[in-house]
């Protein structure tokens, strides 16, 4: 809070010549932050969620609590039968079988195409 604040004494007590260059200085700044923070966390998200969407049996996957199990089945919870991220998948990890929600998958380690 006191940024914003120390910024805009900083423009009031600054002469008037110097206000196009703070502004310049603080929109490359955000513009730096845009760039190597958001843009490339935002790109990360979305190809993330992508492999959740085109996750199918086989594949072997990672859940949030740090399973390592293969996809058995995938039971979409909508009546639409969309792709949601609180489809049930069931999931097998060594003698055991689990029922956890898509949105819980943490990462697909490996897909049954790329093995295949």
């Amino acid at each position: 809070m006191t940024v914003p604040v120390l910024a805009a004494f900083a423009l009031l007590q600054s002469p008037p010549s110097a206000i196009p260059q703070m502004l310049f200085m603080y929109g490359a700044i955000f513009a730096i932050f845009y760039f190597v923070l958001i843009r490339p966390q935002q790109k990360q998200r979305k190809q993330a969620e992508e492999r959740l969407k085109q996750l199918k049996k086989g594949d072997e996957i990672v859940t949030a609590g740090g399973i390592i199990a293969e996809v058995l089945h995938i039971a979409p919870v909508g009546k639409d039968g969309a792709v949601s991220m609180d489809d049930r998948v069931t999931i097998k990890s060594g003698d055991t079988r689990l029922l956890v929600e898509r949105g819980r998958i943490a990462k697909v380690a490996s897909s049954s195409t790329a093995t295949a």
